[in-house]
């Protein structure tokens, strides 16, 4: 069954409680060039930053430390370091649709997502592959810019599992899609509609409970320029 999303305004919590999170709290991840973490900005969308492996391996040894971090996955699994300082949240790691089977089989200790890019006909679809991940424990990635009837049927997977999934955008207009296309396909709307023309203002007008259900299925997106896409949320009412 899908997951009952309300657009309904938002109501104030009452005294004591927990303060609501706006939908888009800690959604975007940004990666970094050094294992050293850049200056924390004061922004409610930033989520943890992404540093490739390889930049944690060549600074093992020495005082850096990266701090809670998503590890790219870009050298072999048997070289990683886990002794260098750094608390790894969760790893990304990049395949393709024939090489599904092998990602399942890693051993990592942390959270794993897999961002899985299409190869030509026949050789499986992104649903099939996000299907047997979630079935292995493993989050699904899903790159922006797919074919709609693919997001989809992607999405449609995710909302009857419990694992999430990452996205990855190049700009603020992708991100809204992702937004409104998980939203869609937990409250059983017409997704390929939201996907192709989101709608900021429902997206704002979630209830708080429904953004935090909506966080709990798009756990971040990766994004190339956080403060643009963060401008456009901003214009977009969604901060």
């Amino acid at each position: 069954m899908s997951i009952p999303v309300s657009l309904s305004m938002p109501t104030l919590p009452a005294a004591g409680d927990r303060a609501a999170q706006p939908l888009v709290a800690g959604l975007l991840l940004e990666r970094r060039e050094s294992a050293l973490p850049a200056a924390a900005g004061d922004t409610v969308v930033a989520g943890p930053q992404i540093v490739a492996a390889s930049v944690l391996e060549a600074a093992a040894g020495t005082d850096a430390d990266a701090g809670r971090v998503v590890v790219e996955l870009d050298i072999d699994p048997d070289n990683l370091d886990r002794t260098a300082e750094h608390r790894v949240l969760r790893y990304h790691v990049d395949c393709t649709t024939t090489q599904v089977e092998d990602a399942v089989g890693l051993r990592l200790p942390a959270p794993v997502t897999v961002f899985v890019t299409p190869e030509e006909p026949d050789t499986g679809t992104l649903a099939e592959a996000a299907q047997v991940l979630a079935d292995a424990g493993y989050s699904p990635g899903l790159i922006a810019g797919q074919p709609v009837d693919a997001v989809a049927d992607f999405l449609a997977v995710l909302a009857h599992t419990s694992v999430g999934f990452v996205g990855r955008a190049r700009d603020g207009s992708e991100v809204l899609s992702l937004l409104a296309g998980t939203v869609a396909a937990l409250s059983g709307d017409d997704v390929r509609a939201a996907l192709t023309s989101p709608d900021a203002a429902a997206l704002a007008a979630l209830a708080p409970e429904a953004a935090e259900a909506v966080r709990g299925v798009l756990l971040g997106v990766e994004v190339e320029d956080l403060a643009d896409v963060e401008r456009m949320l901003s214009d977009a009412g969604l901060q």
